[in-house]
């Protein structure tokens, strides 16, 4: 009776550090938001969809302006760019047909 004793204070013991380690999070704190600040970097356009972001910034390269995309959130898309190059952005994304 006794190694069988053992055994299962050891099993007990692995699964509550594994539910610890492993757990839903329940009643943690939840993570910090992402924050707004885009660096160096000004948004000029939020779309839908990616492949809608990626359109507008094969425009925005071909009259040589630098930028990137990063999604916030599902559905929403963000075009940034250097803020040099911010109103020429924006008046190419207001003049974008996506």
């Amino acid at each position: 009776m006794g190694p069988m004793l053992v055994i299962i204070v050891v099993l007990a013991g692995l699964a509550l550090v594994m539910r610890w380690a492993f757990g839903s999070g329940y009643g943690r704190s939840p993570r910090a938001p992402e924050p707004a600040d885009a660096g160096l970097l000004v948004r000029v356009a939020t779309v839908s969809a990616p492949e809608t972001a990626r359109a507008l910034r094969a425009v925005l390269s071909d009259a040589g302006i630098r930028s990137t995309q990063r999604t916030p959130a599902q559905h929403r898309t963000d075009v940034l760019v250097f803020p040099d190059d911010a109103d020429r952005a924006r008046a190419l994304a207001a003049s974008f047909p996506g």
